[in-house]
């Protein structure tokens, strides 16, 4: 099995599916997000707060491009799609999933924008973050999975169904 590699905004279920996904596949699953963390020795927050967004996306992409794995599920932070290099990586190895979930979705989850270390411009809303996003993450998506209003086992079984 080649890598699946979930994107979509922050709070579509990236890292929660992910874990069920690779149990079910009994794969192993990495986290973009903790493995930065673990990378750089701080929080993404703190990444973006002291070196700025476009040095956080820089991070994320180096990452990425330093990712060395096979029948693994990936879940990615929400910023990846910002730099192609990143995604082509991704996608060399991979079949890209696309949590796609609505905006009143997002809204209703994420309650945590400012802690969170989500790569946004200072002023900037969820809404003007899911309009600059959502393009992207449609360019680059294999498979489009609409999760809104499914359980995390039901985005699974979506998953699932839609590679097979």
């Amino acid at each position: 099995m080649n890598n699946l590699v979930l994107i979509g905004m922050p709070s579509s279920g990236k890292s929660t599916v992910g874990v069920i996904l690779a149990k079910t596949l009994g794969v192993g699953f990495t986290d973009t997000d903790l493995f930065i963390q673990q990378r750089e020795g701080r929080l993404l927050q703190q990444i973006i707060d002291a070196d700025g967004i476009e040095t956080f996306l820089d991070c994320e992409r180096d990452a990425v491009l330093s990712l060395n794995c096979e029948n693994t599920v990936i879940a990615t932070g929400g910023s990846v799609v910002f730099r192609d290099t990143a995604m082509q990586k991704l996608r060399k190895n991979g079949t890209i999933v696309f949590l796609d979930v609505s905006l009143q979705t997002v809204l209703e989850r994420l309650n945590n924008i400012q802690t969170r270390g989500v790569a946004a411009p200072k002023g900037q809303t969820i809404e003007d973050i899911f309009t600059a996003r959502l393009p992207l993450y449609q360019k680059y998506a294999d498979i489009t999975i609409k999760a809104d209003g499914l359980s995390t086992e039901e985005t699974v079984s979506a998953i699932l169904k839609a590679v097979k």
